[in-house]
């Protein structure tokens, strides 16, 4: 199939009539098949119908993404959100007979188990009573992205949105570093009763849908939403219990050296994202540059990344600059129906663009290797596993980011990456945490969630001095964090999979072909496994398993000491 401009990619905005149709048509195909061949053939049927409401689902949020002040933008992501329980309920009655029928043990033989497992969930966290509570998370999740991505802060002479005044968090000028964050923190507070009543009616919404489904909380509704098949809260729990005892510890001595090399007396929270007195690293040339540098890495890379990259530019498939009225952060979505990925990105001239990018390629990059699986269900895997590929192409890039920062700067970016690397780990950790707190304890008030979030930091962030920062100091830091309000509990799935990211690390500096066949394999097999068994398919140990980590913190740390 031959792949067209992006501009060019369109998909009508589906009827829920017309969608109940195409469906009751997949259904009665799916009861009068008699044969094999014929059963997997109205699954095809379904999977082509998906993947066009996928894509029209994906263009629609991202146009909203691309310009959050276009009224028509935000008109057909508001309809998206509406009919979007509605398509569930449809889509689930498919479910809901291949879960039941006498031939499931062929069916699962065939397209694997995965896809049963994962639509078991499904039932399980979605019933038509929740309908209306669904279009309501998603409003305020919309809410949110829009307050954000309306932000205009003045500063040294400019209006800036939060992602450009990012650049300022990273300057060796600790005075300039301190005043941005004060500006940045002085907006949030701006807008902290907003953001407090945003989140409050998140969680009561979030809360009541575990009710209406006969569940304890949300965090087992949370649960069944991200599919985590073969882990548990246990599990999960005694990770974090890990990390306060093996890596806390190591990243306080980091942070520590950290502050000797700043020459500062007390580290304060401007100060945590500075590595060194010269700043952080930052890319020596504009867009245009880094995109000609990334096409000759990736050229260089080999095992098809080198045309995947090409392509992607050449189909206009990816939106890197920082503008007026674009949602901030880095995501990367996918457009099934054309078998392609698409790259979204705030580029603001700092070491981050070329983490982000790097991160949003290797994601991208899965999806198009994958996408020919026999179901949409494996086009993207569960998103621990998806954070595999994206956080192990940060570190199968090393090699190369001298092109980007120049040979010196090269260097201190690898070890700034890979410090900043560990020292996330408690703070994913934290993130993680907060959110059982919170919807375990859904009446909590907004002062008392602050409060859970600075026992959070005694807990895993022991470092972190705010002094009198706007807002920040007063337990509202994680207010920032984007997924704590549109993707709850999507964010140890950063930790586990940068568990695994180091292994990938470890391996290419021994055997880098090796290493790259394992990973390009891990990519083909997109989401036909639940997240362990990829793990281990792919020669790595799951973060769970006892000695997993200290063996993972050994390395770097000898790495950062040599």
């Amino acid at each position: 199939m031959s792949i067209p401009q992006f501009e060019q990619m369109t998909v009508d905005a589906p009827k829920v009539e017309d969608i109940k149709a195409e469906i009751d048509g997949v259904l009665k195909q799916i009861s009068e098949a008699n044969d094999t061949d014929s059963r997997a053939a109205a699954l095809q049927a379904w999977n082509e119908l998906r993947s066009r409401i996928d894509t029209w689902g994906a263009l629609t949020h991202l146009h909203f993404s691309q310009d959050t002040r276009n009224e028509d933008y935000k008109k057909a992501r508001d309809y998206a959100d509406e009919i979007s329980p509605k398509l569930t309920e449809i889509e689930n009655s498919v479910k809901k007979q291949l879960l039941a029928s006498e031939h499931r043990a062929e069916l699962e033989s065939k397209f694997g188990k995965q896809a049963f497992a994962k639509w078991e969930f499904d039932q399980k966290s979605f019933d038509p009573k929740i309908e209306e509570d669904l279009v309501k998370e998603a409003k305020l999740s919309a809410e949110y992205t829009e307050l954000k991505a309306s932000a205009k802060i003045e500063f040294r002479g400019e209006t800036l949105n939060l992602s450009q005044i990012g650049k300022y968090a990273t300057v060796a000028d600790r005075e300039l570093r301190e005043a941005s964050t004060r500006a940045t923190w002085g907006w949030f507070e701006e807008n902290g009763a907003k953001l407090d009543r945003i989140y409050d009616d998140l969680v009561k919404v979030r809360a009541g849908m575990a009710t209406k489904l006969g569940l304890k909380d949300f965090v087992e509704l949370g649960y069944l939403r991200m599919h985590r098949i073969d882990y548990n809260r246990n599990d999960v729990e005694n990770l974090r219990k890990q990390i306060v005892d093996m890596i806390v510890p190591l990243c306080q001595k980091l942070y520590d050296e950290q502050a000797e090399r700043l020459g500062v007396d007390k580290l304060m929270f401007w100060d945590n994202r500075i590595f060194d007195k010269q700043g952080n690293p930052e890319p020596k040339g504009d867009h245009d540059w880094m995109m000609e540098r990334a096409q000759k890495m990736f050229d260089e890379i080999g095992h098809g990344m080198g045309d995947f990259f090409r392509m992607m530019r050449s189909h206009n498939l990816l939106d890197l600059k920082a503008r007026e009225g674009k949602a901030g952060g880095g995501f990367c979505t996918s457009f099934p129906l054309y078998g392609t990925p698409f790259i979204f990105a705030n580029f603001n001239g700092t070491q981050g663009d070329v983490e982000v990018f790097t991160h949003e390629v290797g994601h991208a990059f899965q999806n198009y290797m994958s996408r020919d699986q026999k179901l949409a269900d494996y086009f993207w895997p569960t998103y621990e596993s998806a954070e595999i590929h994206s956080m192990s192409l940060e570190y199968i890039t090393w090699p190369w980011m001298d092109e980007f920062f120049g040979k010196e700067d090269g260097q201190r970016f690898r070890r700034v990456h890979l410090a900043q690397s560990l020292q996330f780990l408690p703070y994913g950790v934290a993130v993680d945490h907060f959110q059982h707190l919170v919807y375990e304890n859904p009446n909590a008030t907004p002062d008392e969630r602050a409060e859970m979030w600075q026992q959070m930091e005694k807990t895993y962030l022991p470092w972190r001095d705010y002094g009198d920062l706007p807002h920040a100091s007063k337990g509202r830091m994680w207010q920032a964090q984007g997924h704590i309000f549109a993707s709850p509990f999507y964010y140890i799935d950063y930790v586990l999979a940068g568990v695994c990211a180091m292994q990938f690390w470890v391996r290419s500096e021994t055997d880098r072909d090796e290493a790259m066949d394992s990973y390009v394999k891990l990519c083909k097999r997109g989401g036909e496994a639940p997240f362990q068994e990829l793990v281990k398919g792919a020669g790595l140990k799951s973060p769970f398993e006892d000695g997993c980590l200290k063996t993972v913190a050994d390395h770097a740390t000898k790495w950062l000491e040599s």
